[in-house]
C-alpha cells in the first residue's frame, strides 16, 4: 500500500447559506481544495451528506455534483454514516489511492440543514438512532444525550459547570476564526442560564447545525518534507440501542477506532498535539476523550485545565459547539483544519510547533466511530 497525503484542502464559512444550493456550496470547498493541490482533475469523487434525502429529498449527489464541477463522467460516491458521514468518505478515498486504484481523488462533504424547520432538523437529527425502536417514541438526539449526561452526573459526582467548560473553552477557540458559525466567547454563567435542550442539558452546550461544505485531495506521498500524510484512520461500531449498552456512560467504539489507529500510526497518546474531536454536546465530548485515552473514566473535564495523561489542545477552530456542526461535512471541516495546523496555516488558531493531530467523528450516539491521524512529514 502506497503513503497517501492531504494535498488540498478548501471550506465554506459554517453559516446560514440562505441564497445558496448544496451543490453551490460543495463546488466552493471543491474548487479551493482542487485548486490548493495545483488544479490537477480528481479521477474520483467521494462525497458525504447526511440530510440531502431527507431535507434537501436529493439522491444521486455524487453525480450531482460531479455534473456541478464540470467534471460529468468522473466516478463518483455517495457515502452516508450520519456526523461520521465525510470522515468516512475520506478513508474510502483513502484506501482508493493507497491501493494503486486511482492517484488522485477528491472527498468532500455538505450539508445545507438551513433548507429544513426546526421540527424537521430534530427529526434529521434523530435518524442515525433505530426509528423502530427509539425514534418513534418521540425522544430526539439531545433526549438521548441528556440520559447519558445525568448517568454521568451521578456515577462520577462531576458537576455540570465542569462538563460546561467545554463549551467554553470552543468559543474561546473559534473566536476570531473565519470559518466558525460562532466566532465569540460565551461566559460559563450564560452557558448554564440557558435554557433547556433536554434536563440536564442547556441549549448552548448543544452544537449548533449550519450550513457548508468541507472538501480535500488526496494523492500518493511524494516523500517531501512538510507533506501532511494520513498517517492511520480506523472505523468501529458498537450497539445502536442506548438499552443494550452494559454502560452507556462510555463509547466502546471510540475506544476500539482510536487504540486502532494510535496502533497503525505507531505512535502513543502523548505523541498527539491536538485533537479535533465530535463534541456534539459537551458530555459526547468530554466522554470522548476518556474513551480515547487521554483522561481518567470520570475524569475528562480535568483535560480543559490541561490535566490529563497528556493534554493535546482541543477543538482548535472551536469544535462542533463554535464552529459550527454541518453534519455529514464535518468530519472533514475536521480535516481540512488538522491539516491547516499541521502546514502552519491556522492563524490566530494555531498550535506552535504542531506535528501530529487526530479527528475524531461519530455517527449517531457512538454507535459507529471514525478516527483519523494526519502527520507532518
Amino acid at each position: 500500500m502506497r503513503r497517501v497525503s492531504i494535498t488540498g484542502v478548501g471550506l465554506t464559512q459554517v453559516s446560514e447559506h440562505w441564497e445558496r444550493s448544496l451543490t453551490d456550496l460543495f463546488v466552493e470547498a471543491a474548487a479551493k481544495a482542487i485548486d490548493d493541490a495545483g488544479g490537477e482533475d480528481p479521477e474520483a469523487i467521494y462525497v458525504s451528506s447526511s440530510g440531502a434525502p431527507f431535507i434537501q429529498r436529493q439522491l444521486n449527489l455524487g453525480a450531482m455534483v460531479a455534473d456541478a464541477l464540470g467534471m460529468a463522467g468522473t466516478p463518483a460516491l455517495t457515502v452516508e454514516a450520519g456526523a461520521a458521514g465525510g470522515a468516512i468518505a475520506l478513508q474510502e478515498g483513502v484506501r482508493a489511492v493507497a491501493s494503486g486504484l486511482y492517484d488522485c481523488v477528491l472527498v468532500g462533504g455538505v450539508e445545507k440543514a438551513s433548507d429544513a424547520s426546526p421540527e424537521e432538523i430534530a427529526g434529521f437529527l434523530s435518524m442515525p438512532e433505530d426509528q423502530e425502536y427509539t425514534a418513534y417514541t418521540g425522544i430526539t438526539n439531545f433526549g438521548l444525550n441528556a440520559l447519558i449526561y445525568r448517568q454521568y452526573l451521578e456515577r462520577f459526582g462531576v458537576r455540570q459547570e465542569e462538563i460546561a467548560m467545554l463549551a467554553v473553552r470552543c468559543h474561546e477557540h473559534a473566536e476570531g476564526c473565519p470559518h466558525a458559525m460562532y466566532p465569540f466567547k460565551l461566559s460559563l454563567e450564560r452557558i448554564l442560564s440557558s435554557p433547556f435542550e433536554a434536563d440536564p442539558i442547556h441549549v448552548l452546550e448543544c452544537s449548533g447545525i449550519g450550513d457548508g461544505a468541507a472538501a480535500v485531495v488526496i494523492q500518493p506521498s511524494r516523500g517531501e518534507g512538510g507533506e501532511v500524510e494520513v498517517a492511520a484512520y480506523s472505523t468501529s461500531t458498537d450497539r445502536v440501542h442506548l438499552t443494550e449498552r452494559p454502560d452507556i456512560t462510555t463509547f466502546e467504539a471510540v475506544k476500539r477506532a482510536s487504540d486502532r489507529a494510535l496502533r497503525m500510526a505507531g505512535i502513543s497518546r502523548r505523541d498527539v498535539d491536538l485533537v479535533e474531536l465530535h463534541d456534539e454536546t459537551t458530555i459526547t465530548g468530554i466522554i470522548s476523550l476518556e474513551d480515547m485515552g487521554f483522561a481518567e473514566r470520570g475524569k475528562g473535564t480535568s483535560l480543559l485545565a490541561g490535566e490529563g495523561i497528556e493534554a493535546p489542545q482541543i477543538n482548535t477552530f472551536g469544535g462542533l459547539k463554535a464552529r459550527g456542526n454541518p453534519v455529514g461535512a464535518t468530519g472533514l471541516y475536521q480535516v481540512v483544519e488538522v491539516t491547516m495546523q499541521l502546514r502552519g496555516e491556522a492563524g490566530r488558531c494555531q498550535v506552535d510547533g504542531a506535528e501530529i493531530g487526530l479527528a475524531e467523528s461519530l455517527g449517531g450516539l457512538g454507535s459507529t466511530c471514525a478516527i483519523t491521524i494526519l502527520r507532518r512529514s
